[in-house]
């Protein structure tokens, strides 16, 4: 049963989860990565849930139909699910608009002992109560409940068709209120590009990240550069140990980051990197985020026999966040006491999950906890 008569308060559970291998090998890694995500929710008896969810469907949303009305189905009827009574479901499947779709899909559970919860409406302007369970896909952009956008294709125009963009939703228990948002953020297009320009176009913070790690990883390495012989683009760069050989240490190239040794990356939740995760310093008034104590979330191997594999594509990263606002963060971490535990962590470390592995924070909304700013919607928790 979720929440103990000893635990006071409404205990809170927010997954993000980049979900996309899932659709393109459901058969081998959507029963390891329920069976993680059901072990979490029981370890930690959330009264309220979200999952968010990115990429949802995988590459190819069209063929994946089934496998996402088979998903959506597992959540909704689970045994491990069946004490939650109300949920609400929105699916962004409208893959055929280039200008709308932005494959995000956002859950969220509540406990049939949560009273008093309700949705706002935005189109109303008021909160509505949360009865029941409901399904809204294809087009959302017409659905009250949320608010939906997709970023401006001059954001990444690298990219001809991107997937990139956020839903937001409004939410009030008890006396707090509270937003939730769903967002998928730009991808480093290109190893070769984030290493040879500063700032890339994708960020300079994350060119010094990579550039940092090469350093630190190749400090007995020369480098040889491989060029192509039409166009005299950088295509490759190899990094040898100056002795031992010559043994190759790293291959960088446009979606190849081969390092011979990945527990570097694991070794003690690979924190000694995180000095330099510096992409969200610029918004440091704005945002916050627990200490993470878990490994890059990213990119982990495919092959469901290999679930703490990193694979060979980028440099392994802290993906997969739990951000919140500064009324959020005093939410989460107000009223402190024994039993109020806050929990920020992965899901399926030793299980593979698919490329992302997914992230949480678990934690309990305490009684009075939105007084006196109840009815003042700047609390928003992002994802």
């Amino acid at each position: 049963m979720a929440g103990k008569a000893a635990a006071p308060g409404t205990a809170v559970l927010l997954v993000t989860a980049n979900v996309g291998s899932l659709f393109d090998d459901p058969e081998n890694l959507q029963k390891n990565w329920l069976r993680e995500f059901y072990q979490v929710v029981h370890t930690h008896k959330p009264h309220f849930m979200a999952l968010h969810c990115q990429e949802f469907g995988g590459k190819n949303y069209e063929a994946s139909m089934s496998h996402v009305d088979k998903f959506v189905k597992e959540l909704l009827s689970s045994d491990a699910m069946k004490e939650y009574n109300r949920a609400r479901v929105y699916l962004d499947e409208n893959y055929k608009s280039q200008e709308h779709f932005t494959a995000l899909g956002s859950f969220y559970f509540l406990h049939e002992s949560l009273k008093n919860i309700y949705q706002f409406d935005f189109k109303a302007k008021k909160y509505r109560k949360v009865a029941g369970k409901e399904i809204y896909s294809d087009t959302l952009e017409s659905t009250p409940m949320l608010e939906k956008e997709k970023f401006p294709q001059d954001y990444f125009p690298e990219c001809k068709w991107s997937r990139k963009g956020f839903i937001r939703t409004r939410w009030c228990i008890a006396d707090c209120a509270f937003d939730l948002v769903n967002i998928h953020l730009f991808h480093d297009a290109s190893n070769l590009v984030a290493w040879e320009t500063s700032p890339s176009v994708y960020s300079g913070i994350r060119h010094k990240a990579l550039g940092y790690v090469l350093d630190t990883l190749c400090t007995k390495a020369t480098m040889q550069t491989v060029r192509a012989a039409d166009t005299n683009e950088v295509v490759k760069l190899i990094f040898r140990e100056s002795d031992n050989d010559r043994k190759v240490m790293l291959q960088l190239e446009k979606k190849l980051f081969d390092y011979f040794n990945q527990e570097v990356f694991r070794d003690n939740n690979g924190t000694a990197l995180l000095e330099f995760d510096k992409e969200l310093s610029v918004f440091k008034d704005r945002l916050y985020e627990l200490d993470i104590s878990f490994p890059p979330s990213y990119p982990y191997s495919e092959d469901a026999r290999q679930g703490e594999q990193y694979m060979n594509t980028r440099c392994p990263a802290w993906c997969d966040r739990i951000l919140m606002s500064p009324s959020a963060k005093e939410l989460v971490l107000r009223s402190e006491s024994e039993e109020k535990v806050v929990t920020y962590d992965h899901i399926g470390p030793n299980v593979c999950m698919g490329d992302h592995k997914p992230v949480f924070l678990a934690f309990r909304i305490m009684p009075g906890a939105g007084k006196p700013h109840a009815h003042v919607h700047k609390c928003c928790v992002v994802q």
